[in-house]
């Protein structure tokens, strides 16, 4: 009688692990964009029913606005005028304090996840450690001009590569020499999964 309730009780865990494995991560992200798409009705919402008060205001015009605005800063992102006044602005806020902290954190996250090659991780890598062991990382930075304690990197065989942690949010940044480093055929996206999922998500590398 034990040993069937033992199995039962396995039994009952494993599937509501499964059904736990499929649930929380789509729950987690429906979660995420019902909280952003709240923030947005809310904000732009009450934003445009006080501005335009004679308005025939419908619920989600908020979110629709968000996403045309969205739209409309990247396209004049693409003008030089743009991305000077831009520019101007980033200063101006790197000037204030605690002002700068947030914004600076924020802004340095969104260009570690953009596909713009000036900015966010260049390149994925395998940092060999031994000659059978090898760590995934992302190289961030070729110029270490102004940085303190930064390495003489006048022949330019030194970078900068971040080193993220599994399953947290976190990781190092480490100056290495190039001849440490053997480029991944991985996109930025499919190396961070694989790597913060401790190789779970699977993925295609090119480390030897």
């Amino acid at each position: 009688m034990k040993t069937v309730i033992r199995k039962t009780g396995r039994t009952l865990s494993g599937i509501f692990l499964q059904g736990l494995a499929i649930t929380l991560p789509l729950t987690l992200t429906i979660a995420l964009l019902y909280w952003l798409a709240d923030i947005a009705e809310d904000f732009l919402g009450g934003l445009i029913q006080y501005l335009f008060p004679h308005w025939q205001y419908w619920t989600g015009l908020g979110v629709l606005i968000a996403i045309v605005l969205i739209f409309v800063a990247g396209i004049l992102m693409n003008l030089w005028v743009t991305r000077r006044l831009v520019a101007g602005l980033d200063a101006l806020l790197e000037r204030i304090p605690l002002v700068k902290s947030v914004y600076g954190s924020m802004r340095d996250v969104a260009r570690l996840l953009s596909k713009d090659s000036k900015s966010g991780f260049k390149q994925v890598v395998a940092v060999r450690v031994t000659e059978q062991i090898r760590l995934i990382g992302f190289v961030t930075l070729e110029d270490f001009a102004g940085l303190p304690h930064a390495p003489n990197n006048s022949d330019k065989t030194t970078v900068g590569v971040y080193l993220p942690m599994s399953y947290q949010i976190g990781g190092y940044t480490v100056y290495l020499p190039k001849s440490l480093l053997e480029p991944l055929e991985m996109s930025v996206e499919d190396a961070m999964r694989f790597t913060l999922t401790a190789g779970v998500s699977g993925g295609k590398t090119g480390a030897s």
